[in-house]
């Protein structure tokens, strides 16, 4: 089962432009990315699909493969789709280019979850947090059914704890498997009402009556998506930190 590792880099971030090309720990946010899913041993290929050609240079200078798209994609899976529609692959892992501390452990539990269930439509990660994430709207949370599958996604607490206190609660990782043939066909669906509403896009998938399995990551994680120049500063103390 062929598997490309597919990391969507949009220059033109409203509040921090630029931001796949910033300097953390000596490298640009996006080969911190890319070093990652390179290493996953289950990925076969590791392509960042982009709109700028500032990005596409500098993946080529540190050896990596970018390929520009078209600037009307109004998400990082749409441009993911757009890279892979010619190409011979079985299944997509769509990993969100401002996560430079994603763990490559975890990029392989994905893929793996797919290579051991060929039903799955698309998948998906989640791992628990605790009270002082609860109320943030930034922070993404996941409820399940018994056999793992996303009943929900939503920016408020889920479930609210009405009746019992110590309840987990998970937090969804943004990063996404698909079966090419699914990808292909959920960017042609049209924006749903609680996407719209939550502003997730994940949530078209369970809107148009398809499932999605959450797995919970096995590994210790530090959820940052850099999206201020506050969430820079915090990555780049982290990473220094871990590099000395």
């Amino acid at each position: 089962m062929k598997i490309a590792g597919i990391i969507p880099a949009r220059y033109a971030s409203t509040r921090l432009p630029g931001k796949p090309l910033k300097d953390i720990g000596g490298k640009a946010m996006i080969q911190h990315v890319y070093e990652k899913a390179l290493q996953a041993r289950l990925i076969d290929e590791v392509i960042v699909a982009t709109d700028d050609e500032r990005i596409v240079e500098a993946v080529k200078l540190f050896g990596g493969t970018a390929v520009m798209t078209s600037v009307e994609h109004p998400n990082g899976t749409s441009r993911a789709a757009e890279v892979v529609k010619n190409l011979d692959v079985e299944v997509i892992i769509n990993i969100q280019g401002d996560e430079p501390l994603i763990k490559t452990e975890m990029i392989d539990e994905l893929a793996e979850v797919m290579i051991r269930d060929e039903s799955l439509y698309t998948a998906t990660m989640c791992y628990q947090i605790y009270k002082e994430s609860f109320s943030d709207p930034n922070v993404v949370k996941v409820v399940c059914d018994k056999n793992g599958f996303a009943l929900y996604f939503s920016r408020s607490l889920i479930p609210f704890p009405r009746y019992k206190e110590n309840h987990r609660v998970y937090e969804h990782i943004g990063i996404y498997a698909y079966r090419k043939p699914f990808l292909l066909k959920y960017c042609e669906l049209e924006d749903t009402p609680l996407s719209q509403a939550e502003s997730l896009e994940q949530l078209k998938v369970l809107e148009n009556g398809y499932k999605m399995m959450v797995i919970e990551t096995q590994f210790s994680y530090e959820a940052l998506s850099i999206d201020t120049k506050e969430d820079l500063e915090r990555a780049r103390s982290i990473i220094t930190g871990k590099n000395d």
